[in-house]
């Protein structure tokens, strides 16, 4: 095997050749992946807990494996980097294309590092990677567990929320009882695999409720939180908005607690059957809010999604091309 220098490999024409193939939904070798990997992981240990970033920003919810429909987002959002991106976690699992999705923003946010924010999800975790698909994926495309390894390291170093223009608190998941300042958050070492309880769960696993105060979550993880909670973490830390993902919503997105909280999630027709839009939220210089839904038109059955994914595991072919096509609507709403 020859080796491949690392610091050739980290330049900027071999990163964009190496985007170049993973946009056709192409892996990297396993060597490449761990350069790459290695890098990323000297950019995010540089950034924080709640990771600053300026408008204009495009917030986008899970993405699950769905390579495609991901490379339908940046048709319709604007490529990186003429697009600046903040993805809110939940790269891996139940899609098919979880390796390449979750390298490719890997790689953009090596080569663009102050365009693209990657944030932590649930699923971007040892235990939950080896149940729910990323793992067994790894094995099967690469022929052992080296790559998902070297990933589920570099989970450890992706931020955990991120604070846009100083209003819009964004993370995966929702907000912890035992947290009730974002310098709280600032404070606490996130390089560690999700822990089954505390701070640093709860935000990855908390979802807002209808019910006033902090609930048991029905997930087994996280709680669930009432408007009354929400709106003093608002007013304690000056916010106007908290946009997070974690929920599979009909619409892409989804207003709670009187539009002081939305749930986006940008993968349409998730796992390939639930009919869903998917939503992208775009802030603009100005803080005007626009919400892009995608509406798939068309979807691979889950039987031929099957058949698919066996015929590449048995080729050693990666077949690309669309899953689906995507129609855009537009909805602007501004907040004052």
């Amino acid at each position: 095997m020859s080796l491949v220098d690392p610091v050739s490999s980290n330049s900027p024409g071999n990163l964009e050749e190496q985007i170049l193939q993973l946009m056709q939904c192409k892996p990297l070798s396993e060597q490449e992946v761990r350069v790459l990997c290695d890098k990323a992981k000297e950019i995010l240990m540089d950034e924080s807990n709640v990771q600053p970033v300026k408008s204009p920003v495009t917030i986008c919810g899970d993405i699950h494996g769905q390579f495609h429909d991901l490379a339908e987002l940046f048709r319709i959002g604007g490529k990186c980097p003429d697009t600046n991106y903040l993805f809110m976690g939940d790269y891996v699992d139940r899609g098919y294309y979880s390796v390449e999705t979750v390298t490719l923003l890997v790689a953009l946010k090596v080569r663009y590092p102050q365009r693209i924010t990657i944030l932590r999800g649930n699923h971007e975790s040892r235990q939950i990677t080896q149940v729910y698909g990323f793992y067994d994926e790894c094995l099967r495309k690469y022929g052992n567990a080296n790559v998902w390894k070297t990933f589920t390291d570099l989970f450890d170093y992706f931020p955990l929320t991120a604070l846009v223009e100083s209003e819009i608190f964004c993370l995966h998941g929702g907000l912890s009882p035992s947290i009730e300042t974002l310098d709280n958050i600032r404070n606490f070492d996130r390089v560690q695999e999700v822990p089954h309880e505390g701070p640093m769960c709860d935000l990855l696993w908390s979802d807002p409720d209808d019910r006033c105060g902090w609930g048991i979550s029905p997930r087994g993880a996280g709680y669930t939180f009432g408007q009354d909670i929400s709106e003093q973490f608002n007013r304690t830390n000056n916010l106007k908005l908290i946009a997070r993902a974690h929920q599979l919503v009909m619409d892409g997105y989804n207003w709670g607690h009187e539009q002081k909280v939305v749930t986006i999630f940008s993968a349409p027709n998730y796992c390939y059957r639930c009919g869903n839009m998917a939503s992208i939220l775009e802030v603009d210089d100005c803080k005007g809010h626009t919400f892009i839904q995608v509406c798939p038109s068309f979807s691979l059955s889950a039987h031929n999604m099957y058949n698919l994914n066996l015929h590449c595991a048995m080729s050693g072919s990666i077949v690309h091309g669309a899953i689906s096509t995507a129609m855009s609507l537009m909805l602007v709403l501004w907040f004052t």
